[in-house]
């Protein structure tokens, strides 16, 4: 069963009798039906009334439903307004466009506009390079969407990707002062969707690709990186196998053992799955078995003899070379690292003892993770998940910030394998030798120097030695 979380809360207006044990008789009547006060403010109070605000934690819509109930039961207990704290907080949107300089007058009005404007103008059409110095363009990236793969919930559409897309943006503002526009396109079709990027990408120095569904969103990104002379980077795929690649180096430190000497068993081939299993092939992994739904991915498995699904015949030719068939549950045995981007529920607790000594379990399906982690922990050394109420959360939210902070900060025009494995490299530097042990691989998302030590990793990664451009100089008159 889930338990009470923030994202489920609710804040209820109501009034009390002012009796000594009336607000205990609430707080109990909520805590019985499983919920959890966070918060109780008294705002007013009269002779035999008391006007309260009671901020609470629940399972979901219906156990909030539940809590409600419960709280009338107390006597003399009059509901007001309930509000959902979630969508308080998405009321309006979560972003706004606000002008970076005043326009206090018409000498103002020149300067940012008509008739100054139109010099500016000339000179990034006679040197468009300067637009990255003149425009908004230096900071910007286009989050883009179909809607087709939306967190867990699947293909809801563009419309209803928005909230998320918008999220998106605010944690690029937050984590590394970047300017993002979340664009939700109605269109599943490849060639229509590489089409409207390309047609937008001049007002951006970089496109993140978010939620489009495999195996579209690997042709989408392989073509728009060909395309286009900005970045390209899709956060499901690179974004996780960065963090996962970082995770795994600390817990490697943790067990004292080497990426290329383990056993790894990974659930789940699509494009997170794809992506991890690439970039540690790159950082030295070689002993790979992969499952996904249908099994264990070998080349003489009947559905991938002939499958036009470049990926899985990758993987299938790749990895598994002992060529073992089977079921997740069949080879988990023996081996030293579990990574799960699939689906909950797959594996238990006895599955995990048959691993070996000190295994590594990253459990990442959201909410429901491949295995419990309390149960995964009774057997592994190191266990993560996705969740933020486990110890190790893998979040993207750790990379992809400093990733696109590096690249913009060095103008960078694409993404390379030598770009995730310096972010990776530099995401797990943050975990000092001190700091390092079982339930601590990974730092939180809100440890002040992450995003800045990713970002300096990349922009050095693409820069080398070059000396970085000064945008002081488009600004100068010639001598």
């Amino acid at each position: 069963m889930s338990v009470p979380s923030v994202s489920n809360s609710i804040t209820a207006r109501l009034e009390l009798p002012a009796r000594a044990t009336a607000v205990s008789e609430l707080t109990t009547a909520i805590e019985q039906n499983g919920g959890l006060v966070t918060g109780l403010d008294i705002t007013a109070s009269g002779s035999d009334r008391l006007q309260v605000d009671v901020t609470v934690s629940c399972r979901d819509t219906d156990h909030a439903t539940e809590i409600v109930a419960a709280m009338r039961t107390v006597e003399g207990v009059e509901i007001g307004k309930v509000s959902d704290r979630t969508f308080l907080v998405h009321l309006g949107g979560k972003l706004k466009i606000e002008s970076k300089v005043p326009i206090r007058n018409r000498d103002d009005l020149s300067l940012v506009y008509t008739p100054g404007v139109a010099r500016v103008c000339m000179a990034i059409a006679d040197n468009p390079e300067d637009a990255r110095r003149l425009t908004i363009k230096r900071n910007t990236v286009a989050v883009v969407t179909d809607g087709s793969a939306v967190l867990g919930l699947g293909d809801i559409g563009p419309l209803a990707a928005l909230p998320v897309m918008e999220g998106k943006a605010a944690l690029f503002k937050r984590f590394a002062d970047i300017d993002a526009f979340p664009l939700c396109l109605d269109s599943h079709d490849v060639d229509e969707i590489v089409m409207i990027v390309k047609a937008i990408a001049p007002g951006f120095a970089g496109i993140n690709l978010e939620d489009i569904s495999a195996p579209r969103c690997f042709e989408v990104e392989a073509r728009l990186r060909e395309e286009l002379d900005i970045p390209v980077f899709h956060d499901d795929q690179h974004g996780t196998a960065i963090v996962v690649l970082a995770a795994l180096r600390n817990a490697l430190r943790v067990v004292g053992k080497e990426l290329e000497d383990v056993r790894l068993v990974q659930s789940g081939a699509g494009a997170a799955g794809t992506a991890i299993l690439r970039l540690l092939i790159a950082a030295g992994a070689k002993d790979i078995i992969v499952s996904d739904r249908f099994g264990v991915v070998h080349p003489d498995r009947e559905d991938i003899k002939g499958n036009g699904d470049d990926n899985l015949r990758w993987l299938a030719e790749t990895t598994n070379l002992e060529r073992r068939t089977g079921t997740l549950k069949d080879v988990i045995e023996g081996a030293d690292v579990f990574i799960g981007v699939s689906a909950p529920n797959l594996l238990d607790g006895d599955d995990i003892a048959k691993m070996h000594d000190d295994a590594i379990v990253f459990a990442l399906a959201n909410p429901e993770p491949e295995v419990d982690p309390a149960a995964a922990a009774q057997h592994a050394t190191v266990v993560a998940t996705g969740r933020s109420d486990f110890a190790n959360q893998i979040n993207n939210v750790l990379v992809f910030p400093g990733v696109f902070r590096g690249l913009l900060d060095a103008r960078s025009n694409k993404v390379t394998e030598e770009v995730l494995l310096a972010a990776a490299e530099a995401l797990a530097g943050t975990v000092s030798e001190d700091e390092l042990n079982p339930a601590y691989i990974i730092p939180s998302v809100f440890h002040p120097d992450v995003s800045k030590t990713v970002a300096t990793a990349v922009e050095k990664a693409v820069r080398g030695d070059d000396k970085a451009p000064n945008d002081a100089e488009a600004a100068q008159l010639p001598v």
